[in-house]
């Protein structure tokens, strides 16, 4: 579930009514939880661990509980553990000061910082915040770089977040010209709610008639009221009250919500009884298309590839629309309306891509008497990607003068009426993005990672710096706005990446090669060509330093351990051409199969050399089957758990040192007898494998990459030349002398015995032979 609940849902009915006073409200309270997550170093927005909490309407206190425990038991040092809170979309964060791509426009989160040892918890209240969806993100400090191997011990963090709100049930509705008695105390604030209905231009709240009753201060109750809702970027509109009477006038105000209204008293151990009205203004209605089905069908066929197989009886939306947007200068509207509203096409792509467009096709007519209005919804699956908008200027049968511009803004939760060069992008309660395209600038972009869940609207107008445009008065506009995964497919140096948290989607940049950012447009620490190619060389060329080892398994007879080891070499050489992250790529098949078979090969050849370093004979082949068969198991399940490699190791020096131990024993002298066998070969290559792991596990961070992991393909190689035992002085199988003739002199022949019908095998123990 998207929200796992925290005892289950608790509703409890508080015993404490406030009757008389603001209109018996009664409060109940909700307890949710989310399980812990395992916290990450932040390297980019996949390391953010991202909940989502829902905070009904009429919410008056909402209060989460942060808790951070360590989970491991050896020191770990403190980390400072960031929280990041916003209302309506996943927070943007920059914890590292990067550069966004450009036309990119964000406002930071709310952030926390909870220093960590083993376990902390801190909370954050909230009084009366903004019902909706909220989205809570933490992560750990900046990622050092250090590649830890999986399976290995390190260091974990956990964080939980619970949420606790406490909502009212029964809160009075404030209806339009009503007179609303109510009473507030200082510690009992009056709670009411009035709807701002869609097209409302103004919004007034006005409270009279107010009495303290003491008559030394009968004509001042100082009260404080307050519209609208608490949010991260967010303020309620607050107006401070003295004498009777007081009131506010919103322009602009959200449409089709429900706007809170609070009123308090700021005089101590006083109530204060008072009147409060609400009225709002709507002249923005559209032209009424009536309630004929037909009409939005034959509009939506006009956009789509297939053929129109409606009546032209039946397509008056169509041709009203088309009227209204290409000669909306010209055709009156009506006194009821102050915006030409153009009806807009939504269309889901794919997963995080929509599009939007105007139904009569991508111009739009602007005029410098009202704005044109484009209406854009964006749900809660929306809100995980980028909202995309290119407005662009069309020129080819108008031209605009040195002094007109249109100017447009983009607002959520309401449009802004009014567009002139002093007005600025702003509703009642909150923010928009302007906009503006003239002869000179054709073209202008706007991009908005992570739009809040709202209705968007997109206001046009043309405007000059006199009051008569001259000839021109109506122009064309192609406005563009779609929602997709990331900025541009984050580019040459990034990946886009769809991540999931419970049933929620969102996407995010991956970069490579250094570069960095949300969108990978940070080249401050980026690879030159010439750097990307040396890695891919370096990693590449390091593999050959496995010939040595086929030469000499070849030259002692071992050949199906030169076998693999030439396997190894291959695919370790091609999968690091395919891995890099830079331009100097070569991938030769599947990247997935690549990796598989790497993986594959390197275990399979400590696997094979440590075998075959325990002399077995009669169950050599035996072992080495059965072995790859397993590791080939292994790696299918997980190849990159450190217990895959170090697995089959162990269990090859377990069943090598019991085989010299019972070699030692019977000869009664110490396996291998050499000592120029111990100091020459075994030695150094106990040193080499020794030094290999420890730069395989603990050295590897992501700019040594390329150096230490060339050194593990050096030092591999060199502890399979030193490890590799001499060959055996008659090496038969099951009777066949095996061998080969060059012509530099080095020959190998071979010569079968046969007994009967069955090949021979000599039963000869060489219990005295030096190796």
């Amino acid at each position: 579930m998207d929200v796992c609940f925290f005892r289950g849902l608790l509703i409890v009915a508080l015993t404490a009514w406030t009757l008389g006073d603001d209109g018996q409200v009664t409060f109940v309270s909700e307890l949710s939880s989310k399980p812990a997550q395992k916290l990450s170093k932040y390297g980019w927005y996949g390391n953010v661990r991202l909940q989502r909490f829902h905070v009904p309407e009429e919410t008056a206190i909402a209060r989460w509980l942060f808790t951070v425990t360590r989970g491991q038991n050896f020191y770990c040092g403190q980390h400072n553990v960031t929280i990041h809170i916003r209302w309506g979309a996943p927070p943007v964060i920059n914890p590292t000061g990067l550069v966004f791509p450009n036309a990119t426009l964000w406002s930071p989160s709310l952030s926390l910082t909870l220093p960590v040892t083993s376990h902390s918890t801190t909370t954050f209240n909230l009084t009366n915040p903004a019902a909706g969806d909220w989205y809570i993100a933490a992560h750990l400090p900046e990622d050092d770089g250090r590649i830890e191997q999986k399976g290995f011990p390190s260091c974990s963090y956990f964080f939980q977040p619970q949420l606790s709100i406490r909502r009212a049930v029964d809160t009075p509705v404030l209806q339009q010209g009503s007179f609303l008695q109510q009473t507030a105390a200082p510690d009992k604030p009056a709670r009411l709610k009035l709807y701002v209905p869609e097209f409302a231009s103004s919004l007034s709240v006005s409270v009279a008639k107010c009495s303290s009753g003491d008559e030394a201060d009968g004509r001042n109750c100082s009260l404080v009221l307050r519209l609208g809702s608490v949010a991260p970027q967010q303020n309620p509109v607050t107006v401070n009250c003295s004498g009777i009477s007081c009131s506010t006038m919103l322009s602009n105000p959200p449409w089709d919500t429900w706007l809170r209204v609070f009123v308090e008293s700021s005089q101590e151990n006083r109530t204060v009884t008072f009147s409060i009205v609400s009225n709002y203004t709507v002249r923005c209605k559209p032209t009424s298309v009536g309630l004929k089905a037909e009409d939005d069908i034959n509009g939506l066929s006009g956009n789509s590839s297939f053929p129109n197989t409606t009546s032209a009886g039946n397509s008056s939306l169509v041709t009203d629309t088309i009227t209204l947007s290409n000669k909306s200068a010209l055709t009156p509207l009506l006194p009821s309306a102050c915006v030409w509203s153009i009806p807009v096409l939504y269309e889901e792509v794919d997963v995080l891509s929509l599009r939007f467009m105007a139904v009569n096709g991508p111009n739009v007519s602007v005029t410098n008497t009202h704005p044109t209005l484009l209406t854009y919804p964006l749900y809660t699956h929306a809100t995980g990607g980028t909202l995309n908008l290119q407005l662009s200027l069309n020129t080819t049968n108008v031209t605009l003068g040195n002094s007109s511009n249109v100017v447009a803004c983009l607002s959520p939760w309401a449009p802004v009426l009014e567009l002139n060069h002093s007005q600025h992008c702003h509703t009642a309660m909150f923010g928009g993005y302007n906009i503006q395209v003239n002869t000179s600038v054709p073209k202008a972009v706007v991009r908005l990672p992570f739009p809040q869940s709202a209705t968007w609207y997109l206001s046009l107008q043309l405007t000059c710096n006199s009051s008569d445009c001259g000839n021109t008065s109506v122009v064309s506009v192609i406005p563009e706005v779609l929602i997709s995964a990331c900025i541009e497919d984050c580019g040459k140096y990034g990946e886009c990446r769809l991540l999931r948290s419970y049933s929620y989607l969102y996407s995010a940049c991956v970069c490579k090669a250094g570069w960095s950012g949300w969108g990978c447009t940070d080249n401050s620490t980026a690879q030159s060509y010439s750097h990307q190619l040396t890695a891919t060389l370096l990693l590449t060329i390091s593999n050959l330093c496995f010939l040595p080892a086929v030469i000499v398994a070849v030259k002692r007879f071992y050949i199906t351990e030169a076998s693999v080891y030439l396997f190894t070499m291959f695919f370790s050489t091609f999968y690091h051409a395919c891995d890099q992250p830079g331009v100097a790529v070569l991938c030769i098949m599947d990247y997935d199969t690549l990796q598989y078979c790497d993986f594959l090969g390197s275990v399979c050849s400590f696997w094979v050399t440590i075998l075959c370093m325990a002399r077995v004979k009669e169950a050599k082949y035996t072992l080495f089957m059965l072995g790859a068969l397993l590791i080939a198991m292994s790696m299918q399940l997980d190849r990159k758990g450190l217990w895959n490699l170090l697995g089959p190791i162990l269990c090859a020096l377990v069943f090598m040192v019991a085989t010299w131990v019972y070699r030692g024993a019977r000869r009664r002298h110490c396996y291998p007898p050499s000592w120029q066998r111990w100091v020459f070969y075994l030695i150094p290559g106990i040193v080499c494998a020794l030094i290999g792991v420890c730069v395989y596990i603990f050295a590897e961070t992501e700019e040594n990459y390329y150096y230490t992991h060339s050194l593990w393909h050096i030092l591999v190689a060199t502890c399979v030349v030193f490890m590799l035992p001499p060959k055996e002085k008659k090496r038969e199988v099951l009777g066949w002398s095996r061998g080969w003739s060059w012509g530099w002199g080095w020959s190998w022949s071979w010569k079968p015995q046969v007994c009967g019908y069955t090949l021979c095998q000599t039963g000869k123990d060489e219990l005295y032979t030096v190796t």
